[in-house]
């Protein structure tokens, strides 16, 4: 019989969380070898010593963060106005679940935010990153866990949901897959519609956090995202998925941009399981067709 070689190994298991999911009493584990946290090879006894290492690092960066603090306050008005910004977020948040318990700790929330926003300079901070630190903070217990998680995702996915790296070119992308994949609805963007792709940012921003009914969902389509299946920057199939459940009543009733963009918000409590489906039957469309370089480059 056989054997699966480490690297057949590796993408067995990454097929099948891209295929079946993640049983939610795994995801926090893992969560970590999706996001590189640790490695698919790593025993258990070196996954003690990465985690670790990855708490005396986090408590340093607090160290760190805590020395410069007045310095921070005192010469970069930037620092100043990005902590409102944060304080502001969180305390808009709503951090209950329906029967009133609160579900997360805006404090260390908000600590989380700041270091990211100190030591990630690439990245920074952007309105919507507190929501998406919230489900981290939700899924695992430690605020180490939390900050290298989401570290790791932003890496690990391509900075994609980051505005001045690859907001953009998601959405540039996505221009280019309607005008390959759909025409008509192209041409029809191209008039009525114009601006209306532009300004599907929030989608990129927040992951398409705000589009699903459960946290459930959200955590399912970033898995999908971490494994790089069925192909790399999948977000933008996704995207074009989701335009597509309103293409018919845009045709239908010549729709203006901004009435495209208000149907597009109109998109909530979707199903993650569904929503990936129709992203992948996108892909294999996609992938009958004479692909422009751009698009080939930017999706394998």
């Amino acid at each position: 019989m056989s054997t699966l070689s480490p690297e057949n190994s590796l993408s067995a298991r990454r097929s099948a969380t891209f295929i079946l999911g993640l049983h939610p009493f795994v995801r926090a584990e893992a969560w970590k070898f999706l996001t590189g946290y640790y490695s698919w090879q790593s025993s258990h006894d070196e996954r003690l010593m990465v985690d670790s290492n990855r708490r005396k690092n986090y408590d340093a960066l607090c160290q760190m963060y805590e020395t410069l603090q007045p310095l921070l306050e005192n010469l970069h008005g930037d620092f100043t106005e990005t902590r409102n910004n944060i304080v502001y977020d969180i305390q808009r948040l709503y951090d209950k679940d329906p029967l009133g318990n609160v579900l997360v700790d805006k404090k260390r929330l908000e600590k989380n935010l700041l270091l990211s926003y100190v030591c990630n300079t690439k990245a920074e901070y952007q309105r919507g990153f507190h929501e998406m630190v919230m489900l981290f903070q939700l899924m695992v217990e430690q605020d180490h866990e939390t900050f290298w998680l989401f570290q790791f995702f932003l890496q690990k996915t391509e900075h994609s949901c980051v505005i001045n790296i690859g907001v953009g070119k998601n959405l540039d992308m996505l221009n280019s897959l309607i005008a390959l994949l759909d025409p008509e609805f192209a041409e029809h963007l191209k008039g009525k519609g114009s601006g209306a792709v532009q300004s599907l940012f929030p989608w990129f921003c927040l992951c398409f956090q705000r589009a699903f009914k459960s946290f459930d969902d959200v955590w399912r389509l970033w898995e999908v995202l971490l494994t790089g299946k069925p192909c790399r920057n999948f977000q933008v199939l996704v995207a074009y998925s989701m335009l597509q459940m309103v293409r018919e009543q845009a045709l239908l009733e010549s729709m203006s941009g901004d009435a495209i963009l208000l149907a597009c918000n109109n998109l909530i409590d979707l199903d993650a399981d569904e929503l990936i489906s129709a992203a992948c039957m996108v892909y294999a469309e996609l992938m009958q067709k004479e692909v422009p370089q751009p698009l080939k480059d930017f999706f394998l």
